[in-house]
């Protein structure tokens, strides 16, 4: 075997290697609905007359879910006591897919790299 097919025969096994281990991670991905894209605030809101709660100084918990737009642009959506952790699990959801897909662009990236071999074998590469 000369040095030029061992090379190739080792970037072929390189290249393998890889679209093995982005598949790996595309059947990772979360394929599901429950995907929310913002940040999920706790808040204290305190009237300023006829509640005994807000009196005392305790207010009343209240969790908005925020969303940042393009433009800067916000949007606040209020958030039921008893869907916090559904909101939670969505947004954990989301932030697991965008990593998931971070990571298969960065592979994907190396995909792209051309051959070091190419250059070798006759001269100039051809685009």
């Amino acid at each position: 075997m000369t040095l030029v097919a061992f090379v190739d025969s080792f970037l072929w096994m390189i290249r393998e290697r890889t679209l093995r281990a982005r598949q790996k991670l595309v059947g990772k991905l979360p394929i599901t609905g429950e995907i929310l894209r913002g940040s999920l605030l706790e808040r204290t809101i305190r009237h300023t007359k006829d509640c005994p709660k807000c009196a005392r100084g305790e207010g009343h918990r209240v969790f908005v879910l925020t969303v940042s737009y393009a433009g800067g642009r916000t949007r606040q959506i209020s958030v039921r006591r008893e869907r916090v952790p559904e909101v939670r699990r969505w947004l954990d959801n989301y932030q697991k897919l965008k990593e998931t897909i971070e990571t298969i662009c960065e592979i994907n990236h190396d995909l792209l790299r051309p051959e070091k071999t190419a250059a070798k074998r006759g001269g100039k590469s051809r685009d």
